[in-house]
């Protein structure tokens, strides 16, 4: 596992580790690793930083690879160049992001892509992600390389602050401003569903690329944020309020109002139309609302409330200023 020990990363260690499965760390030191596994110290960014993996790859071969890696795509390729003798797939964490914009809706993995090099350093998220993208497949071919292009991920260690922000919100009570209409479908794939397809992708040696997110009729906006009120045991009113009034406020869509978009715009294509039927024919399964709410909160709660936001430059803080919620609101 290359990362390891947050969000995607760590959910996919607890469940390889649940699966009885052998696994090596191979991350920065800026978290502790899970428990049970062996841990690897290196910066890929940095001269030398693959000597760690490089000596333990001189002696050792694995399954499977997993990379989460979201930065420069160069990183992508010098460490799956390291280990295309000593592994045999190579499993990298995509985005939707990587289909050029605006995507149709319904789109599916043969959709248009971004540009992006393996070669490049940081640019974009999308472009970043389909530079690592080509830099797997070079390594490892297009036999042995599994392209995960995710769209929104939820679940407990959260660590971009969406559904933690409405828990917290909705938790505090009062009047909630929500974003309607209260129907929207919304498409998100749990943490956890998303790590069990990702080894069971690698038993099964799948290859090629997969959209991973809930199909579309999972759960609505309405189910989500009443499900938040559920979970946190809140007297919170939830006033359901039209697009427009929102956007005519100013309020930022995805951002002030995370997991929302507007129903009929760009944006609700490309993160709520996702045609997921190549990954539901090959095994996802997806849990309902009601568990990836509540198992959150309940990790939150663990965690003292505040959920841990990974930093990462030109990041927009997430949420909307209780000023401006109660001004739309008429409070």
């Amino acid at each position: 596992m290359l990362g390891g020990t947050e969000f995607v990363g760590r959910a996919i260690v607890e469940a390889a580790l649940g699966r009885g499965w052998e696994v090596t760390v191979f991350h920065r030191g800026h978290h502790e690793a899970p428990p049970g596994v062996r841990s690897l110290l290196g910066d890929r960014t940095a001269p030398d930083g693959l000597t760690a993996l490089a000596d333990e790859a001189a002696g050792e071969e694995w399954d499977v690879v997993v990379d989460t890696w979201s930065g420069a795509p160069r990183a992508v390729r010098d460490t799956a160049r390291l280990l295309a003798g000593r592994a045999a797939r190579y499993v990298y964490v995509s985005t939707c992001s990587v289909y050029a914009w605006a995507p149709d809706p319904g789109y599916d993995e043969d959709a248009p892509l971004v540009e992006g090099s393996a070669d490049a350093e940081q640019i974009d998220y999308g472009r970043d992600k389909r530079g690592g993208e080509l830099a797997a497949v070079d390594a490892f071919g297009a036999d042995r390389s599994v392209l995960v292009r995710c769209g929104l991920i939820l679940g407990p260690y959260e660590n971009i602050g969406r559904l933690p922000w409405w828990l917290n919100r909705i938790a505090r009570g009062g009047p909630v401003l929500a974003p309607g209409p209260r129907d929207l479908p919304v498409q998100y794939v749990d943490v956890r569903d998303l790590a069990e397809w990702t080894l069971g992708a690698a038993e099964r040696e799948l290859s090629g690329p997969y959209n991973l997110v809930a199909p579309r009729g999972h759960t609505t906006m309405g189910a989500l944020l009443e499900e938040c009120v559920r979970a946190t045991g809140s007297e919170a009113e939830l006033r359901w309020t039209a697009p427009e009034v929102i956007l005519d406020a100013g309020i930022e869509p995805w951002t002030q109002l995370p997991v929302w978009v507007p129903s009929g715009s760009e944006e609700e294509a490309a993160l709520h139309s996702v045609d997921v039927s190549r990954a539901i024919r090959d095994g996802l399964r997806c849990r309902p609302v009601e568990e990836t709410v509540h198992d959150t909160w309940t990790w939150l709660q663990d965690i003292g409330g505040v959920a841990p936001l990974r930093q990462r430059p030109g990041r927009v803080a997430l949420g909307l200023d209780p000023a401006v919620e109660a001004k739309v609101l008429g409070l």
